[in-house]
């Protein structure tokens, strides 16, 4: 199985970049677009100067349970940088999605409540709501976090997107938001 289809077969549709779009990144970003692929295993990531942004993480349901998310999140923790990733909220009818949430607290991972990102996808014409998540070795502010996600939909998640998908994702602006009063729930608390 290709590391495209593992990764469409897990994530939902209106989370996913096409795979000419992944591949654009990987030709033409690949100074800071990266993926790591093993028998069981696709990571697809960004690698910035000062951050890091997980773009995609697949452990095969064969290898869960055996160290290999941690072996891959400690191998980016270990380059003392930030690293930042969107998750969709707890979907209680998807037990995956508490348990994800559950391996990046496990992880070190907090949530960046003052952050808001909602997305029209392209693939679904549906709004899209992911939460942040973010694990720093430097007690990074949630407002750096917010710029790294800033530079990250500008760098990444756009990157050629009218030339990909025939017309463009919305602006860094409609998408992110920051709001300093850090008011939402952390997603975190009850995993």
């Amino acid at each position: 199985m290709s590391w495209y289809t593992k990764l469409s077969q897990y994530f939902p549709v209106e989370e996913m970049k096409s795979q000419e779009h992944m591949e654009i990144l990987l030709k033409e970003q690949g100074d800071i677009y990266h993926k790591d692929e093993g028998p069981n295993h696709v990571l697809m990531y960004a690698e910035f100067d000062e951050f890091i942004f997980i773009d995609y993480l697949f452990v095969s349901g064969a290898a869960r349970g055996q160290g290999l998310g941690r072996k891959l999140i400690e191998n980016l923790k270990m380059k003392n940088k930030a690293i930042i990733l969107e998750v969709e909220p707890i979907d209680y009818e998807d037990t995956d999605t508490e348990k994800r949430l559950r391996f990046y607290k496990r992880e070190g991972f907090e949530h960046a409540q003052s952050i808001g990102y909602r997305r029209l996808s392209l693939a679904t014409n549906e709004v899209n709501q992911l939460e942040i998540l973010f694990w720093s070795p430097t007690n990074e502010s949630e407002e750096a976090i917010f710029e790294a996600m800033r530079k990250t939909y500008n760098l990444i998640h756009t990157y050629k997107d009218k030339e990909v998908y025939g017309r463009s994702y919305q602006s860094v602006n409609d998408v992110l938001t920051y709001n300093k009063k850090n008011d939402s729930d952390d997603i975190l608390s009850d995993v």
